[in-house]
């Protein structure tokens, strides 16, 4: 999409952009630039959202972006509809209206084995005459399917697939999601008017990352990132779908015509992948880099294997491959059913999906007192796993989705995602099914329990409940945590009723005389979960902060919190509004790592750890160099190089920057426009501040 030099040209306008004040603006500079400004932020989203390559900081995207905000605030009727300010509208959506496709939205005739894919290739020869057919392979996404409609090199409509003939129209929605171009360059190609397919998805990890705070929370999981996408694209407020972390892929051109109204399709644009290509040049998101042209069927269903074996290894959820036959002017020969067309195929993953009869429900207590109705299941294998039970989450899901004790249900499980309960199917009821009746008292101590104003969990507030603290030391000796082998769920209940675990400091207190007498124990068992807790003492320090059980704090969270400290002792002097400034952490996110932090019982318990040998710190890289053993924090804007170049030029003379002010700190450089990491270095006084140019003279630069 951007050549080397015209990458060159706007990294330098992106230097030039960052200087400049909205007070020096006048009506004639603002003409002369606002077109620029916003080329630069195009290019930035397109490093950021499409290549995820970016090469400035958020703080110095931020700036870009709001100047381009307060110069169209200062002179409105230079604002264009292809801004990237117009990507935020501010009205809420009260219904959408359905509009007709101009092609229709089909669906895909689907294989489930090699005879499948052959069966399919023997008609197509038939029909084309063809001994051999060109086909291109691309993944097949599991997300929810848009049109996108773009005339004069501007988008101005989107809409979901609907029936297929007639969909909503979805239009503010998409502008939000970023790797949706609001213009594209569609008349470098003689394109007037252009309708392109798509799928809108969620990343694995950030769709991880979304389940993990509505476990937390105790909301109902989506059941798989299509769910939540499908979901996403029609809440009624397009602010709240944009916090969804949504993208769109695009993967087939289905309309094209030109100024005078004649068809493209197959004429101009005349391959499939070509017109892939054509698309990722515009600066779309597509399967571009793994889609691949194969010279006949068997190449194929290599292809398909292929992708079949490592599928979980792509960031996005996929549920099979979709063959197409690659050469356009061939569609019209091999035509369309009232279903499918003739010229494609979808080749289906083995499913992960099944039915099964739930047999009885029972309720556990969380390490955060959180009440959670498990269904015990009539096992059943879904993708290669058998699944015996599944949480039900809360009562309110299990109202909504009027689920019995006796029902036969779907169950899904996909990827990593764990189980789900998908729908009941009630014309399997017999009459014999049983209400849930939700528990008012404590399954483990007798306490009543309360549900806080907001949530829709109950919780038993008693802090010394027993289940609650097995909970805290079950998820500590987790895989995902401290991995402690050895020290499985039912140990750790046993050594708890023992007495031999009753917090969880107490794991490397372990007397193994008494347990190797335990029945189940012996002295080789014993010797391997002594060696097992000796070796968890070197855990990386994100396990650490995972295996805490900080409220609404994941994998992802507990990573983005190691990333930002060297020890864990380092997260005490973060305020509420440092927190929030790290990726993806609200509000309510930082008010409980930061009452975690503030607590003295948490603390204490933290101390007792590093007493006993437990890793609290990031490893310490040893670098030799002029600043070695020196920690810098930077503040403000900086004119010789980005705060990420500064911070490569520290680290490779053997210094170290950090993200906080702390009396750790040895400097702080100063750029311009200075934040509040100066009142705070102030404060400490023990913190020399230098600006840039006696930074630069440190590290010997000009």
């Amino acid at each position: 999409m951007y050549s080397e030099e015209s990458q060159r040209k706007l990294i330098e306008k992106t230097k030039e952009f960052l200087k400049l004040d909205i007070k020096s603006i006048d009506k004639k500079t603002a003409e002369k630039i606002i077109e620029d400004l916003r080329e630069v932020i195009r290019y930035h989203d397109w490093r950021y959202y499409i290549l995820a390559q970016p090469v400035i900081s958020d703080y110095e995207y931020d700036k870009l972006f709001k100047l381009l905000k307060d110069i169209e605030s200062k002179y409105p009727d230079l604002i264009t509809p292809d801004s990237p300010t117009q990507r935020v509208p501010s009205e809420i959506t009260k219904i959408f209206p359905q509009v007709k496709h101009l092609t229709p939205m089909l669906s895909l005739d689907n294989s489930y084995n090699e005879a499948d894919l052959r069966d399919f290739d023997r008609r197509v020869r038939e029909l084309t005459g063809l001994d051999k057919v060109e086909y291109s392979v691309e993944p097949k996404f599991d997300g929810a399917g848009i049109s996108l409609i773009y005339e004069k090199d501007l988008f101005v409509r989107g809409a979901t697939r609907g029936d297929g003939e007639v969909g909503e129209e979805i239009t503010n929605n998409l502008k939000v999601i970023k790797s949706i171009p609001l213009s594209a360059k569609f008349s470098s190609f003689d394109i007037y008017k252009v309708e392109i397919r798509g799928e809108v998805l969620i990343r694995k990890d950030i769709f991880k990352k979304i389940n993990e705070e509505r476990i937390q929370e105790g909301l109902p999981l989506f059941a798989n990132p299509r769910n939540a996408a499908a979901g996403s694209i029609r809440l009624q407020d397009p602010k709240e779908v944009a916090k969804r972390g949504l993208e769109a892929f695009v993967y087939q051109i289905t309309y094209a015509v030109d100024k005078n109204g004649e068809n493209l399709l197959g004429k101009k644009l005349k391959k499939h992948s070509e017109n892939i290509k054509m698309l990722h040049l515009l600066g779309f998101k597509t399967p571009y880099e793994v889609l691949k042209v194969c010279n006949g069927i068997d190449e194929v269903i290599e292809y398909c294997k292929e992708w079949e074996r490592k599928r979980d290894s792509y960031p996005y959820e996929i549920d099979g491959m979709v063959i197409k036959v690659n050469d356009i002017e061939l569609y019209e020969k091999l035509g369309f059913t009232s279903h499918h067309p003739r010229w494609a195929i979808a080749f289906k993953f083995k499913a992960r999906q099944a039915t099964t009869k739930i047999l009885n429900v029972v309720f556990q207590v969380g390490r955060t007192g959180a009440i959670t109705p498990v269904a015990k299941l009539q096992p059943v294998e879904i993708g290669g796993v058998v699944v015996s039970s599944v949480s039900l989450f809360n009562e309110d899901f299990i109202r909504e989705k009027d689920i019995r004790i006796g029902d036969t249900v779907l169950v899904e499980r996909a990827g990593d995602v764990i189980p789900y309960v998908v729908m009941v199917i009630k014309e399997a009821r017999t009459g014999n099914e049983k209400p849930i009746e939700f528990p008012k008292n404590c399954p483990s101590c007798g306490s009543p329990l309360v549900k806080p104003l907001g949530e829709a969990v109950y919780r038993c507030v008693n802090i010394n409940c027993p289940a609650q603290v097995v909970e805290r030391i079950i998820h500590f000796t987790s895989k995902d945590a401290m991995d402690i082998k050895g020290l499985s769920e039912a140990t750790v209940k046993k050594f708890y009723k023992l007495g031999l675990l009753k917090s969880i400091p107490d794991i490397y207190r372990l007397d193994f005389k008494i347990i190797k007498n335990i029945q189940g124990f012996g002295e080789k068992s014993a010797n391997n979960l002594k060696q097992a807790i000796e070796e968890s003492k070197n855990r990386p320090l994100y396990r650490l902060i995972y295996g805490l059980g900080i409220r609404y704090v994941g994998e992802v969270t507990a990573k983005t919190l190691a990333s930002a400290v060297n020890c864990i002792d380092d997260l005490k002097n973060f305020s509420i509004i440092d927190l929030m400034k790290l990726p993806d952490i609200g509000d309510k996110v930082a008010t409980e790592i930061y009452n975690f932090f503030h607590n003295d019982q948490n603390l204490k318990m933290i101390e007792q750890l590093k007493q006993l040998g437990v890793n609290v710190c990031n490893p310490k890289e040893e670098k030799k160099g002029k600043l070695s053993g020196l920690n810098f924090v930077f503040t403000g804007t900086l004119k010789c190089c980005s705060r990420e170049k500064a911070k490569e030029i520290v680290e490779s003379l053997g210094g170290n920057v950090l993200d906080t002010v702390s009396k750790k700190v040895h400097y702080l450089v100063v750029g311009e426009e200075p934040g509040s990491k100066l009142q705070k270095a102030q404060k400490i006084g023990t913190i020399k501040i230098i600006n840039e140019e006696e930074f630069l003279k440190m590290i010997g630069k000009t």
